[in-house]
């Protein structure tokens, strides 16, 4: 979320959303930050991740009051420092777990791949549909914005879905005995339950809906454009708990 409001300024849109976004933000940097203090993950050696985390959700708190008094230079930097402390996190985390996969060591880049990827398409849908409901408080709020922010959400699908042909292309040259015929298999058959509605609700429904935003964005329909991103934020979910519940099970990252 943080990383996406880089697209859009503040000048233009007035603070007021800046605010909202980013507290959004820093609440649920410290809800992760609890669990993660009460259910330390078992398979992650390193406390980097977690001090990263708290640094950009200290960050995203002073940049909140910073944009609040109309700083918008100095806010910039603080949003900036905020998204890569934040980056940060996701990449130690990725690179700091160990014994999830049999890989030698490659399977921590693919695990980076994939977070980075969640991280920006979660993000990006969120904020896009929080900040459709900005024309109901400005109605006279140029379009732009979010035509832009749902043009960067769809770009997220697109490199979410290169992940996982990424995964299944590099896979069985990386995996010990892996093979493209056992991994179909394994997936497509014997875990089809799980990994089918991944790719329709974590993939092909998000896109559809995000043409069809587009679409209403471009005509300036933008209850029915806000409405289309609820969608796509329940599938979203849907679909990156499909994702993790196959990574933990089965150990393929997709």
């Amino acid at each position: 979320m943080l990383a996406t409001l880089l697209a859009i300024s503040p000048r233009s849109i007035g603070n007021s959303f800046f605010e909202f976004a980013s507290k959004t933000a820093a609440i649920l940097m410290g809800v992760a930050l609890g669990f993660d203090y009460l259910f330390p993950p078992a398979a992650r050696d390193s406390a980097l991740p977690f001090v990263l985390l708290a640094a950009s959700a200290v960050l995203g708190g002073v940049y909140n009051r910073t944009v609040h008094i109309g700083k918008h230079r100095a806010a910039f930097v603080l949003l900036a420092a905020a998204v890569a402390a934040g980056l940060g996190a996701v990449a130690a985390d990725s690179l700091a777990f160990t014994r999830l996969t049999d890989m030698g060591g490659g399977e921590r880049w693919l695990l980076l791949l994939h977070h980075l990827a969640a991280t920006a398409l979660l993000g990006s849908g969120v904020l896009a549909m929080v900040f459709g409901h900005w024309y109901l408080v400005v109605p006279k709020l140029s379009i732009e914005p979010l035509k832009r922010l749902t043009g960067v959400y769809i770009a997220a699908v697109a490199f979410r879905a290169l992940t996982i042909g990424v995964s299944l292309s590099v896979l069985p040259s990386v995996g010990d005995g892996v093979t493209w015929a056992g991994i179909a298999t394994e997936l497509m058959r014997d875990q089809g339950l799980f990994f089918w509605p991944r790719v329709i609700f974590g993939v092909a429904i998000p896109l559809i809906l995000g043409v069809m935003t587009w679409s209403t964005v471009r005509i300036r329909h933008t209850q029915a454009a806000t409405g289309l991103l609820y969608l796509v934020v329940v599938t979203l979910l849907f679909g990156e708990f499909f994702a993790k519940f196959l990574l933990f099970s089965v150990f393929v990252p997709v």
